[in-house]
């Protein structure tokens, strides 16, 4: 009789264990799944990259993750590449390329922010294969936006394929109110996972 109680007790004991064990399970998912909806909601999303108006820096269909809480704390800065709301249905990926009080120009395939030569460093190897000679044709910011420096607010932005772009010489200015983050890393496909600098 003892053993048959002993038994009893043993097989409570299990289910007892085993619903602990479950009701643990349950608030570990719970709490992981809402870390997840924070950590995407607020922290970083994913996207999709389109179109090849950023090659060869990002390639169409290309995966990245998206640093959202970067500019919460620090102001864009120039040579970003960055995902902002072009329009209600559709997210752009571009580069700064100027910032608010800044005049730009391209002249001779040269960057010049505020009268000064830039380099734009992340072009040089696509440059290299581009077959029509100039990379990036002559334009001024006024020529292009009617405005002879950047708002207050507001950031220009050209895609790297600059052949091949819709930026802020189609668009205008891009409100830094409407960027939603800086892209970080692509992740997909595997073999071309990499930082975005």
């Amino acid at each position: 009789m003892n053993m048959g109680g002993n038994t009893s007790e043993s097989i409570r004991t299990k289910k007892l264990s085993c619903k602990t064990g479950l009701w643990s399970l349950t608030k570990l998912l719970t709490v992981l799944v809402i870390f997840g909806i924070v950590i995407r909601g607020f922290l970083f999303t994913n996207y999709v990259v389109y179109g090849q108006s950023m090659m060869p820096t990002i390639n169409d269909g290309e995966r990245i993750i998206v640093n959202k809480i970067d500019y919460e704390l620090v102001a864009p800065a120039r040579f970003d590449l960055i995902i902002f709301h072009a329009s209600e249905q559709s997210d752009y990926i571009k580069r700064i390329i100027g910032l608010p009080g800044d005049t730009l120009k391209y002249e001779n395939d040269t960057l010049y922010i505020n009268g000064e030569a830039q380099e734009e460093a992340f072009l040089e190897d696509y440059k290299k294969t581009h077959e029509s000679g100039v990379f990036t044709e002559n334009f001024t910011l006024e020529q292009v936006t009617g405005e002879t420096e950047i708002p207050e607010g507001y950031v220009f932005v050209l895609g790297d394929n600059r052949q091949n772009s819709v930026d802020s010489r189609h668009i205008g200015f891009v409100p830094i109110e409407e960027i939603v983050g800086k892209a970080n890393i692509t992740f997909w496909p595997l073999t071309n996972i990499r930082l975005l600098s």
